[in-house]
């Protein structure tokens, strides 16, 4: 199959996969938390979505040399996608966590007026998740970590 020997797609998602993974350990490191759904949630340290793109374009840069138009594009696409996980997403994250507290004073107001607490668990509102977006420490370091992987694989592997 030649999917299979197309090495900076392999790179990339090896590099999404590993940087997913590396996220459980540092994690608890940090907090002495074993958290295995870390694996398939967007954020924390280090960035899946710099390292993808970052190996994936390093790996092209291998491939076709730094003066490609192919690399060209993947450095945009790296630079767009680092851009939107520090900015936009980042943000959105921002936004839910806010909305989480004034989803919780409304939920003291309702509790004082209209005894909250009798209600099930599966009739309240669920929380909007937090943790979209990323820290740009946490960018940076997803980016080293593409990096590193595509320069492995390419001087080492191959």
């Amino acid at each position: 199959m030649a999917i299979l020997q197309n090495t900076p797609l392999l790179a990339a998602l090896f590099s999404i996969f590993f940087a997913q993974f590396v996220k459980i350990p540092i994690h608890f490191l940090m907090t002495r938390k074993l958290d295995w759904s870390l694996f398939t949630s967007t954020g924390g340290m280090p960035s899946s979505h710099s390292a993808a793109v970052t190996s994936l374009c390093t790996a092209i840069a291998f491939e076709t040399g730094l003066d490609s138009t192919l690399f060209a594009v993947a450095t945009v696409f790296a630079v767009i996608v680092m851009f939107d996980a520090t900015g936009v997403r980042f943000q959105a994250g921002q936004q839910a966590i806010m909305i989480n507290q004034m989803r919780l004073d409304f939920q003291l107001f309702v509790e004082q007026t209209k005894e909250w607490s009798h209600k099930k668990n599966d009739e309240k509102l669920e929380e909007l998740k937090t943790l979209l977006g990323h820290k740009p420490i946490e960018v940076f370091m997803g980016a080293i970590t593409g990096i590193l992987i595509s320069v492995i694989i390419y001087n080492f592997l191959l």
